[in-house]
Parts: C-alpha cells; sequence; structure tokens
C-alpha cells in the first residue's frame, strides 16, 4: 500500500471524525479536503462512507449503555420505547428526501462555492438562534414528543445540501424548538446512529463494484483514525455545551466559507465538483 494514500486516509479519516459531530458540516470539509488532497474521485467517495461508519461507532461506544437499555426495555418501558420510536420518526424525512432528491443534489450541489455559501448562511443562522431569548420546555431526550422528533427530523433534512451540517441543523433546529442545548446536542448523536449507518450501508450496496482487497489498509486507517477522533471529539462537545454556546462554530463556519470563496474567485485552487 502506498505511504502517501495512508497518509490522506490518514487526514481525511480525522477531518470526518472531528467534523461529523461539530455544527461545521462533515460532508463540506471532506469534499474541499477531498480536493486539495486528489482524493475525490469513485475511490475516494467510496471511501469516506468508510470513514463515515468510524464516526457511528464511536457515539455507538460512548453511549452504549444507553442504546442496550432502550432495546431490551422496549417492551416493558414506555420511556425507552418512546425513546426508540422518536429517533425512528425523526429519521424519515432525510432518509425519503434524500432518496428522492439525492442525485440532483449530488450533481449539482456538490461543489466548492455552493459548500462555502452554506458554510457563511450556516454561521449566521447559528449566530441568530444564539441571540435569540431562548425558551427552554424540553431539558432532556427523554422529555421529547414525537412532534419534536419529527420537527428535528425536518431540520437534519436541510443537511441535504453540502455544507450545511447534519449535526448543525438538528441541534439549532432543537434549541429553536424548544430543547435545550444538551438536549438537542445528545439527540443529535443519537439520531446520526441509524442515519450514517442506514446511508452507509444503501452506498457501499450501490457502490460494491469498487469494494477491492487491496484498499483494504487504507480503508482500515481511516475508519480507526474517524473513529478516535469522533469519540474525543463527542465527549469534548458534551463538556463544551456545559458552559459555552455555538457562537465559535458560527464564526468559524463564516470565516472558512470566506476563505474558500476567495480561493475560487481569485483562482489560486482550481476548486471543481465533488
Amino acid at each position: 500500500m502506498d505511504l502517501l494514500i495512508l497518509l490522506k486516509a490518514l487526514i481525511l479519516g480525522v477531518v470526518e471524525g472531528l467534523t461529523e459531530f461539530l455544527p461545521i458540516s462533515s460532508t463540506g470539509h471532506l469534499i474541499l479536503a477531498g480536493q486539495l488532497l486528489d482524493f475525490n474521485d469513485e475511490r475516494g467517495k467510496l471511501f469516506e462512507i468508510v470513514i463515515q461508519s468510524g464516526a457511528i461507532f464511536a457515539v455507538v461506544l460512548e453511549y452504549r449503555r444507553r442504546l442496550v437499555g432502550a432495546f431490551m426495555h422496549a417492551r416493558s418501558d414506555a420511556q425507552a420505547l418512546r425513546f426508540l420510536v422518536n429517533v425512528a420518526i425523526a429519521f424519515v424525512p432525510l432518509a425519503v428526501l434524500g432518496l428522492v432528491f439525492g442525485k440532483q443534489i449530488k450533481a449539482h450541489l456538490f461543489n466548492a462555492p455552493v459548500v462555502a455559501s452554506t458554510f457563511i448562511l450556516g454561521g449566521l443562522v447559528i449566530l441568530w438562534a444564539e441571540s435569540r431569548q431562548k425558551y427552554t420546555r424540553v431539558e432532556t431526550v427523554d422529555q421529547m414528543t414525537h412532534l419534536d422528533a419529527l420537527k428535528l427530523g425536518i431540520a437534519q433534512a436541510c443537511a441535504l445540501i453540502p455544507g450545511t451540517s447534519r449535526s448543525g441543523s438538528t441541534i439549532i433546529g432543537g434549541m429553536l424548538f424548544g430543547l435545550s442545548r444538551k438536549a438537542a446536542t445528545e439527540f443529535s448523536f443519537f439520531l446520526a446512529i441509524p442515519t450514517l449507518f442506514l446511508a452507509s450501508l444503501y452506498q457501499l450496496y450501490k457502490e460494491r463494484h469498487l469494494l477491492v482487497a487491496d484498499d483494504a489498509g487504507m480503508w482500515a486507517v481511516g475508519f480507526i483514525a474517524a473513529f478516535a477522533s469522533a469519540y474525543l471529539c463527542v465527549r469534548w462537545l458534551l463538556r463544551y455545551i456545559m458552559t459555552h454556546d455555538f457562537r465559535i462554530f458560527a464564526w468559524y463556519r463564516i470565516a472558512f466559507g470566506l476563505l474558500i470563496l476567495l480561493t475560487w474567485q481569485m483562482g489560486w485552487v482550481a476548486w471543481v465538483d465533488h
């Protein structure tokens, strides 16, 4: 296995792990990082699916007791059952809209100018959301209703536009709908499990012709890097939100988006469609 390929795999795995659960768009970062590393061909797209799985397992590990308990007691515990049903309800909007519009979105919106623009717009939305007077009626995930779950599912569906951020849409949407910062953040983690897992399985099935044993080393490096960085990021974010808001991520999004637009407009980087 080429050492340069392994280095690219390591870098992209870390990028995926650090950005998947922060409100800064992992898809947007992977599009841009893949472009800079010249790793955005069909092989690179399949690799992104593999490392996404690593990030999923990080959340599963962090919340393993909660998840196992919910499945084991769903028949006897109404709260456990409601939790699982809420996650299922919230998953539906993105799944349906992704199946209907996924091809058109990938064909027309997976490019640097769109990603940069949505980075900036998302940052402005976060600043607006954080400046509003907050009314919290749902302190924990267990207090969420089915309607709350549906609203967050619709918010998550906005992330079909690359650069928007799946976690950002869910978290900020949850806060606007009356969830506490902690409840919105944790539910975005739980919702990521079926969303990313089923999306990865679907894409792996579609791209199964690209699966070759020679790439196993590259996949392993990327998977482990994504898993480790995502696990550390999730644990850090849970501590961070106890005493901080999301404004720092908003300013990062705006600055990063402007940088991409500048390099594209000036021709310093030859950004092309993903």
